[in-house]
């Protein structure tokens, strides 16, 4: 099984708690990620929140490429997102993409979120993550 699909699957039965295969806790978000054909693409994401707004980060493990679903989510205004809750709750979101010095706040927390974050700064050839703000 694909590997984003297996954390969907147990993301939804969970309740959002995603501990297998890899130790998320509550501390995702599935964003449905608008594709050029009209598809969508369900991407799992670690999110850091603050009230009603969630900020996520085009890591894409540290590859020097944006992931794809940045490019959909530049494309858009809105978004829907799957968020944890007894049940999984979606909620309809508005996209902002995060820029200079905010942004530079935010990737300092998601480093601080998970030390993950600082590794990829080494693979990625000094591509900037680009980081959205998802605003219910």
């Amino acid at each position: 099984m694909d590997f984003n699909q297996q954390i969907v699957d147990t993301f939804r039965a969970n309740g959002g708690e995603v501990n297998e295969p890899v130790q998320f806790g509550k501390k995702l978000v599935l964003v449905h990620v608008p594709r050029k054909d009209g598809s969508l693409r369900i991407a799992p994401l670690a999110a850091i929140q603050d009230d009603d707004v969630r900020y996520i980060v085009g890591s894409a493990g540290g590859s020097p490429k944006h992931p794809a679903w940045v490019f959909g989510l530049r494309r858009v205004e809105e978004v829907d997102i799957e968020v944890p809750g007894e049940p999984v709750e979606t909620l309809r979101v508005k996209v902002e993409e995060v820029t200079g010095d905010e942004r530079d706040a935010m990737w300092a927390r998601f480093k601080e979120f998970s030390s993950g974050f600082a590794g990829y700064e080494k693979t990625a050839e000094g591509r900037a993550f680009p980081i959205f703000r998802l605003i219910a």
